[in-house]
């Protein structure tokens, strides 16, 4: 099992707004393709904002792959997601499921 996790911080007043958007939106269409197991949002609020780790769970890097294209480690941000945020990774980081 591969463990996706990537990382953003976004305006406060549009970290609902975000929670949203995976919930109704991410979520659902993830749950479409062969090899997704699941995903979690991981929330904190910092001064300049609301820190986001999200954490999706595959089955195999080649299923991660149907995602994320050919190079998984690329983030895949809608762009009106990207003008929800003050920053987000580009490149994302995998790892293997040990226990």
């Amino acid at each position: 099992m591969i463990s996706r996790h990537w990382h953003c911080i976004a305006r406060r007043e549009n970290a609902d707004d975000y929670i949203r958007h995976l919930q109704s939106e991410t979520w659902p269409g993830l749950g479409a393709i062969p090899g997704f197991i699941d995903g979690t949002i991981h929330r904190r609020d910092l001064t300049r904002g609301t820190e986001f780790v999200i954490v999706t769970r595959w089955e195999s890097i080649d299923s991660l792959r149907k995602f994320a294209g050919v190079d998984p480690e690329v983030a895949v941000v809608p762009q009106k997601i990207q003008s929800m945020l003050i920053e987000f990774d580009g490149r994302v980081r995998h790892y293997e499921v040990v226990g």
